[in-house]
């Protein structure tokens, strides 16, 4: 069954080895977009709260040491549960060989670093295709 989204309590996880950039990109969720945030210092973390919790997306970094992003977002989709998360890719070199593959991965969008604090909550909505969706609702 389909757990209904509803749009004030959107959550999205974080998934970033670098603090400060999580903590950036969660100020930025927050404080611009509104949305709630959990946060995962390694795709072994992200994969273990993905145990209790379902996030509405995640943001995912690719150069992690240990578990990287790739390896994280085969997990994801290997888990019947988890598959229907989109995931938006966090990634600083974005070769055109790079985006085949993330294509063929199945990811819902690749947004680069260095982020841009004042655009990324536009960028992961127009990803995510939650744009205006809440006026619609009100």
């Amino acid at each position: 069954p389909l757990i209904p989204i509803h749009m004030t309590n959107r959550q999205i996880l974080v998934v970033d080895d670098e603090e400060h950039l999580r903590e950036l990109v969660q100020a930025c969720l927050e404080d611009l977009g509104g949305w709630e945030t959990l946060v995962a210092g390694s795709g072994e973390e992200c994969l273990q709260i993905l145990q209790t919790k379902r996030p509405s997306a995640i943001l995912l970094d690719v150069s992690m040491p240990g578990m990287d992003g790739i390896a994280v977002h085969d997990r994801i989709q290997s888990d019947p549960v988890t598959r229907s998360i989109p995931v938006i890719l966090l990634t600083a070199k974005v070769l055109p060989s790079d985006r085949a593959k993330f294509a063929q991965m199945g990811v819902a969008g690749v947004i680069s670093k260095p982020i841009e604090p004042t655009t990324l909550t536009e960028e992961v909505a127009e990803i995510l295709g939650w744009d205006g969706a809440l006026e619609k609702f009100l």
